[in-house]
């Protein structure tokens, strides 16, 4: 199934966000940002949330505090000792922490 929709919150605007079209989710300060081509939005959801509404898709958490889409990698980069970089298609890049390598490895089939 696909994932559904997201609500994304910017300045007073609510905007219909498409799973497609994001890059990276991520927390800070307290908060849960969705990154696209676009913009960065505000999500009124826990990280935690968001990865149970997509965990059939190409989402996956790459650490406590971030989750990827998978279908907008560039590449991975394995050469770092215990951890691997993530080049994002929009010129991001995210880090797979430790704990959530296998995950990873098990979503890319490695």
């Amino acid at each position: 199934t696909e994932p559904t929709m997201l609500a994304g919150f910017r300045e007073d605007t609510v905007t219909v966000l498409d799973p497609e079209e994001i890059y990276r989710i991520y927390a800070a300060n307290g908060k849960v940002f969705a990154v696209t081509g676009k913009a960065e939005y505000t999500l009124r959801m826990r990280l935690y949330e968001v990865e149970e509404r997509f965990r059939r898709s190409s989402f996956v958490r790459i650490s406590n505090s971030e989750i990827i889409n998978l279908k907008t990698v560039r590449s991975f980069d394995l050469s770092l000792a215990g951890t691997i970089r993530v080049a994002l298609k929009n010129g991001e890049a995210a880090y797979v922490s430790r704990r959530y390598v296998g995950k990873i490895k098990e979503a890319l089939g490695m």
